[in-house]
């Protein structure tokens, strides 16, 4: 990082061209060729931005020209810093507080011959900075777009909509994508597409969900699994097999028009092979060398080990995700300064609600934590959750925001993804025999070290996402037991987020152990589909099919979106406390767990008391287990029948079951 300070201190003097806004009538300037300026990123900026502007020009021999803005006031060019391909030139740009909106051009010079390139400042949309985020008060509904739904059949080539109503003012060459629509493939693209996921936001919103994030929609030109998209070609392009950026931004503002905020997947840890700039990078540290390949460690530890190696450290930061993922190097300044610009340009284009951060301790972590520090500059109250993958709760607790760390390491990042708490819960599912530290003591002892994190109400709390083995597989295809996963992520501390299709027990058909498998097609969402899952009479209708059951479905479905309209509403679930038990019995000898679990969510006013019975037998209440909480029996609303209920001693809770009640305090 030293030596990129330097670096930038001396390009900055040796090339500072402030101030020159004045110049040439641009109508009597010849434009720039696809080769002259191949391309021009971020495609276009806004008045009234805290984030500095800095331009990433491509074209023939550009490093070595001089560049100026005209157009009107208040735009100008504050330095220009010459990369180590003489074919990339970054240009910062100053706008001014009274800077107008509307078309500049740059101007490229040789000495001999000059060029321009249209580049366009929007007007910012009033109140942009203050946006609001996902808190506890939502439900985040995951989608992968490929297997979500699709509106037109094939899909194997670009949209056909505005394809190039992105910001910029010229148009965005459509690359040819070589992996096509086969929906018997599990790892080939099935078809999905944004305006399938527009079609049925009304889904998303009537289960009761608040938000909608999707895996990610930009390009992903890899030969094979594309479907995917985590492995990007182009950062400012939405993949044209799902549609365009003018589609998009739609898809935002329907979700919006629903009640449902938007929150984007994105990954600044890697990109794919087949990005545009793997072939003639800005700087040859751009991203880490691929040759000889390393393979990164995944040892998140080394960052907070006080025994880590310089060795084991740069391997886990520099080495590649896998060989078709090279990593990029966020320790040179301006790939940094790139991906910050290009969350920024995202939010502000799209009017996003948030954001996901894919591969979250795999990216320098110093680099990164300037990254988030950046983008909640511009957006104060923007939430970022990051995917720390790991089970160890102090090394999960050491990503988030604020947390002392005796390293004085802060990331800066104010949410993460409770894994700890989503292995807990299916662990917890899958036992029947169990002793002290087993079946539901396993999530008592994860809340139990909440004390670990800075700020519980910033934890993602789920059961699965894309990644994982679909929970109906993971809980034996029992709907009981689903039932109970729906009730504790609908009720415990934190953010929830569920997975698509797992409010209907979506399992996993032929079973194959295969991520591809695992993220399997939405019935319904496809025009001939044999099962519609997505309408009350297709849920009424399905049963059994050649590949799956789905004679359940319609009943889980209902219970979830019960449960998940109902948190809508409940500020006691969104903002209360936690008081939990532990119930133990004996076993000759031994004391052990009776494999159930009872919490109150609480306020002033408010209170919630859930039962979870994981057991096959019948269990009564011990009433006075709780008069730390409350003296005597209450009465209360069961959330799911709706129906009064006392607490008492004595209340049977059905087997398999998780009772919900709320009261008044």
């Amino acid at each position: 990082m030293e030596k990129w300070r330097k670096i930038l201190m001396a390009t900055v003097a040796a090339a500072s061209v402030a101030g020159c806004q004045a110049g040439p009538d641009p109508e009597k300037v010849a434009d720039a060729t696809p080769e002259e300026v191949t391309r021009v990123e971020p495609l276009c900026w806004w008045t009234g931005m805290k984030t500095p502007l800095q331009l990433m020009v491509q074209g023939k021999g550009v490093g070595s020209k001089d560049v100026r803005i005209v157009g009107g006031k208040g735009v100008s060019v504050r330095a220009c810093h010459p990369a180590h391909n003489p074919d990339y030139l970054f240009v910062d740009v100053e706008i001014a507080a009274d800077a107008k909106p509307g078309t500049y051009y740059l101007l490229v010079s040789d000495g001999r011959q000059m060029v321009k390139y249209p580049y366009l400042i929007r007007e910012r949309e009033k109140g942009s900075a203050e946006r609001a985020s996902f808190t506890t008060a939502d439900l985040i509904y995951l989608v992968m777009p490929d297997r979500f739904a699709s509106a037109r059949e094939g899909n194997d080539h670009a949209w056909d909509g505005d394809a190039y109503d992105d910001g910029s003012l010229r148009p965005w060459t459509v690359p040819e994508t070589p992996d096509v629509v086969d929906r018997t493939d599990p790892v080939a693209r099935h078809g999905g597409d944004l305006q399938g996921m527009i079609d049925h936001l009304d889904y998303v919103a009537d289960l009761g969900a608040t938000a909608i994030w999707s895996t990610p929609l930009l390009l992903d030109n890899q030969p094979q699994e594309s479907y995917h998209g985590y492995a990007c070609s182009d950062y400012y392009h939405i993949d044209p097999r799902f549609g365009d950026n003018a589609l998009y931004r739609r898809f935002v503002d329907e979700a919006h028009g629903k009640g449902l905020k938007v929150v984007m997947d994105i990954v600044t840890n890697h990109c794919g092979t087949t990005h545009w700039w793997m072939d003639n990078p800005p700087f040859e540290d751009w991203y880490h060398a691929g040759e000889p390949y390393m393979q990164m460690n995944a040892l998140f530890s080394v960052y907070m080990d006080p025994h880590a190696s310089v060795k084991d450290r740069d391997r886990q930061q520099s080495g590649w995700f896998v060989p078709s993922m090279p990593d990029m190097n966020l320790d040179n300044p301006y790939v940094l300064r790139y991906f910050q610009q290009w969350a920024v340009w995202w939010i502000e284009y799209a009017g996003l609600d948030g954001l996901r951060v894919d591969t979250y301790p795999y990216n320098e972590p110093e680099p990164m934590s300037e990254w988030c520090k950046a983008v909640r500059g511009e957006y104060p109250n923007m939430n970022i959750v990051g995917e720390c993958w790991d089970m160890n709760i102090p090394q999960v607790a050491y990503w988030q925001s604020g947390h002392p760390n005796p390293n004085g390491f802060d990331s800066h990042l104010p949410c993460i993804m409770d894994f700890p708490l989503q292995r807990a819960i299916l662990q917890a599912l899958t036992e029947d025999e169990v002793w002290w530290d087993e079946g539901m003591t396993r999530v008592y002892s994860v809340l139990a070290q909440d004390f670990a994190y800075t700020d519980l109400d910033n934890l993602l709390i789920f059961f699965a996402n894309h990644d994982h083995a679909r929970t109906g597989d993971v809980l034996r295809h029992d709907p009981a037991r689903m039932r109970i996963a729906l009730a504790l992520l609908a009720t415990l501390r934190g953010i929830p987020q569920l997975y698509y299709g797992d409010e209907m027990m979506f399992c996993e058909r032929p079973f194959s152990h295969h991520d591809g498998s695992r993220r399997i097609d939405f019935p319904g969402g496809w025009s001939g589909d044999e099962v519609d899952l997505f309408t009350e009479a297709g849920r009424a209708a399905a049963g059994y099919t050649s590949e799956a059951d789905y004679t359940t479905a319609a009943g889980l479905h209902d219970y979830a979106r019960t449960l998940l309209r109902w948190r809508r509403g409940a500020s006691v679930i969104h903002h209360g406390k936690t008081l939990h038990f532990l119930s133990r019995k004996n076993v000759g000898d031994r004391n052990i767990t009776d494999n159930t679990y009872s919490f109150f969510r609480y306020d002033d006013k408010d209170a919630v008391f859930v039962y979870v019975n994981n057991t096959d037998e019948e269990r009564a209440l011990d009433w006075a287990h709780y008069d730390e909480f409350v003296s005597g029996p209450v009465t209360g609303r069961d959330v799911i029948s709706g129906e009064p209920v006392t607490l008492e001693d004595g209340l049977v809770v059905e087997p398999r079951s998780a009772l919900i009640v709320e009261f008044k305090r």
